[in-house]
């Protein structure tokens, strides 16, 4: 396998985890949201710090069962880069449709970055972080 090859493979498998994580969402699991975390992965939004993969899946259950519930995603990678043969960084742009929307607006437009890192041969999630796409300054 040539080394344009082993990418093409790895940049497949990174958007399989990748999807997972977003179809997760769309059926408001928290388990199977990060079946695909490291143990200590972490995850950093506006306001919040979760430093495992417990304390990110503990977050996901209460948001889906509250401010969250019927909620779904728009996704859209920009990039994926890999740092070496065992971690990659993607960046996307993530919006959140609540009940009722057909689309979201652009003020709750997300950037957020993803690392991840094979173990095992598997790639799994090591840290997500995001902020906002559009920020007043005004």
């Amino acid at each position: 396998m040539t080394a344009n090859q082993t990418h093409a493979a790895d940049e497949t498998a990174i958007l399989t985890v990748l999807k997972g994580v977003y179809d997760a969402w769309d059926a408001h699991d928290a388990d199977a949201f990060v079946a695909d975390y490291t143990e200590d992965a972490s995850a950093i939004l506006p306001g919040s710090y979760r430093k495992s993969r417990e304390e990110i899946r503990e977050s996901m259950e209460a948001g889906f069962s509250g401010f969250l519930k019927g909620s779904t995603t728009t996704n859209k990678v920009l990039n994926i880069r890999f740092l070496n043969d065992d971690a990659a960084v993607v960046v996307s742009e993530t919006n959140i449709l609540f009940p009722g929307e057909a689309e979201a607006p652009d003020d709750r437009l997300a950037i957020a970055t993803w690392v991840l890192t094979r173990q095992d041969g598997k790639w799994l999630l090591a840290a997500y972080q995001n902020s906002p796409a559009v920020v007043n300054m005004g």
